[in-house]
């Protein structure tokens, strides 16, 4: 949970401590703590074995409390077991819960370590970064994500859609150092769940899709509308409206067939030339529910076996 949202043990330990000590102010949950009148002494950051020293020697004088770091402290808890495991009369430690996460909790952590990353004493690759220097970043772990779905590695998702995830938060970061137009992560999230709200009526309000053909109809005319058709005529527009130049043909091509067939065109047929026939066999997929993009891939990969 947010920095400051403590159970009502972990509030009980703060005001009964001898002490209570963090890496630094720059820590989100010892900045929250100092807002609500805790005193908060400051270590600094040191190696995890320096550390565990220091609050082990600290703890044979009064009850002490460290509040841990927004990156979980890495080598911490084993250095503390072994600095107390090697003196005749150890002080007693204690792991308090300071509060339980909420679905989404950990993305937390993730905006406070990328802070971290890019404040001044972080990481200077990660500091020198800018939206363009990313974009590579952003495509190339995209790709990745799609080859583990399609392996079917569910570990592997987890680590790829991390990746995904993380050009997102760094992506968000950078936004939030513009002078003239800031913005982070909560403002890329809000507009998403705008996006997610005003394009779901069915759901959210009182439209009336109930089959994911219709629920595309809707979608469509919604999106027209927010482009400035109160009708919602999307007819008129492009097929290739809006769709990115880079993206692969193939995908470009189904999304295309795709709103051909909702503004009920006909399907295109196979010509005498190689790129009507390669059309028509997108479509041939689309219709069978598959995408053409991922079955040639699924090719290459048996043909790369064989």
């Amino acid at each position: 949970m947010a920095p400051g949202l403590l159970t009502r043990g972990a509030w009980q330990v703060l005001e009964t401590a001898g002490e209570v000590l963090a890496r630094d102010d720059g820590e989100p949950l010892a900045s929250a703590l100092a807002e609500a009148g805790v005193a908060v002494g400051h270590l600094g950051d040191p190696p995890a074995p320096d550390l565990a020293r220091a609050l082990v020697e600290k703890a044979s004088a009064a009850a002490v409390v460290w509040v841990g770091s927004a990156d979980g402290d890495p080598g911490l808890t084993d250095a503390v077991a072994a600095e107390v495991s090697r003196r005749q009369e150890p002080p007693e430690v204690e792991v308090v819960v300071g509060s339980w996460d909420v679905p989404g909790g950990r993305v937390l952590d993730l905006i406070a370590v990328m802070d971290r990353l890019r404040s001044p004493g972080g990481c200077p690759w990660d500091a020198q970064q800018t939206h363009e220097s990313l974009v590579k970043y952003l495509i190339e772990e995209a790709h990745e994500a799609a080859e583990a779905i399609e392996a079917g590695d569910r570990r592997h998702m987890v680590e790829e859609l991390g990746d995904v995830l993380l050009q997102v938060a760094f992506q968000s970061r950078v936004g939030q150092e513009h002078r003239e137009d800031p913005f982070d992560l909560d403002d890329v999230a809000g507009a998403i769940v705008a996006k997610l709200v005003r394009r779901h009526p069915h759901v959210f309000a009182d439209g009336d899709a109930s089959t994911p053909e219709e629920v595309e109809a809707a979608w469509d005319v919604i999106k027209s509308q927010e482009r400035g058709h109160p009708g919602g005529e999307a007819g008129h527009e492009s097929l290739l409206h809006g769709i990115p130049a880079s993206l692969s043909t193939l995908l470009a091509a189904e999304k295309a067939l795709a709103r051909h067939a909702r503004r009920g065109g006909q399907a295109p047929r196979a010509g005498d030339d190689l790129g009507t026939r390669l059309l028509a066999l997108v479509e041939d997929a689309r219709r069978s529910g598959k995408s053409a993009d991922a079955e040639l891939r699924r090719a290459l990969r048996e043909l790369d076996t064989r």
